[in-house]
């Protein structure tokens, strides 16, 4: 649940307790060129002013004229549907003949938002589950792998961090690295074994564990939803880390350093029983080309791959970095490289 989802859900309950009447929307299907995902969340005061977004505004447009008119979720939740015909997706702005199916719900202190917004506050994961009848809400802790289900009686929606991110090394670049990548959905943790690091951690939404980074990394059961990045340029601990780290399913490892440190470090890797295929995996330098220089620049820079990455997008010529070779002795410290 990224930050922009958290403020939907913010808004909706901030705006029940002001006594306001409130409609809170979801995305549970789509078909064709929808242009927003399914999970996608909006929520509509009596007033009409409207927090998130389900489409490229005329689905929001209509549902203001409805809510405004309490002819949608009144008191129980409802399941919309449009763009059904092509005519109608030209009226509501869905490309190429797109449709999508939102879930409309009463705010109500029974939504038990407030609830919901404590226990992700935490940093942990929650399943939402409503019934269509009833509109009765139960919340549970929820896992990595859950995601959406509706089968048109019941809408279970997960919410908190659904991506992890591990951190080695508790520098001044992890400080910024973790606080932007809560804004990205994910659920960050801090490896550093070294006193003189983890004694100035003090970001009380991001915990930092003490024990060694092979280990650490070893029982967290990395999957595809994980991301790994190696920031103290120490090779007794960062490459602890990336030996554990490029043996799991995690979609993105990275490592801080030069191109030249990084070749070096593949070369060290070999010694590790890795395969070729493995150590290929390594992303270092890690990041985007975009000349960044200072800590925040890099962590947009390394935020900016992951992003790509994870979303399947190939890195723009400009930003390509030149594919990894094992000798090091032949490349060169490529100057503002992350």
């Amino acid at each position: 649940m990224d930050s922009v989802d958290i403020e939907v859900v913010r808004s909706a309950e901030a705006w029940r307790k002001a006594g306001h009447r409130v409609t809170f929307g979801t995305i549970v299907r789509t078909w064709g060129s929808a242009p927003r995902p399914v999970g996608a969340l909006v929520v509509i005061r009596d007033d009409g002013q409207v927090v998130g977004s389900v489409s490229g505004g005329c689905v929001e447009d209509d549902l203001i004229e409805k809510v405004r008119a309490g002819n949608v979720a009144k008191d129980e939740p409802q399941l919309i549907t449009y763009g059904v015909t092509n005519e109608e997706a030209t009226r509501w702005g869905l490309p190429c003949g797109g449709t999508l199916e939102l879930v409309m719900e009463p705010v109500t202190g029974r939504s038990a938002f407030g609830e919901l917004l404590e226990t992700i506050s935490k940093q942990q994961l929650v399943r939402r589950r409503l019934e269509m009848d009833s509109g009765r809400v139960t919340l549970q802790a929820g896992s990595w792998q859950d995601a959406l289900e509706f089968d048109g009686k019941v809408l279970t929606t997960v919410h908190g961090p659904r991506w992890r991110l591990v951190l080695i090394g508790a520098g001044q670049l992890t400080r910024y690295l973790a606080e932007m990548a809560h804004m990205l959905d994910y659920h960050v943790l801090v490896i550093d074994p070294r006193e003189e690091y983890a004694g100035g951690w003090d970001l009380a939404s991001v915990p930092l564990d003490r024990g060694m980074p092979d280990d650490v990394i070893a029982a967290a059961n990395l999957d595809g939803h994980s991301a790994v990045v190696a920031l103290t340029h120490d090779p007794k601990i960062d490459d602890l880390a990336l030996m554990e780290a490029l043996k799991s399913p995690a979609f993105y490892v990275g490592a801080i350093g030069s191109k030249k440190n990084n070749d070096t470090r593949r070369l060290r890797l070999k010694e590790f029983d890795l395969s070729e295929g493995e150590i290929a995996r390594l992303r270092g330098p890690v990041g985007l080309y975009i000349g960044s220089k200072t800590p925040p620049e890099i962590a947009v820079a390394i935020l900016a791959e992951m992003t790509a990455v994870r979303h399947g997008v190939a890195e723009p010529s400009w930003a390509a970095k030149p594919t990894p070779r094992f000798d090091p002795s032949a490349c060169e410290v490529t100057p503002h490289k992350v």
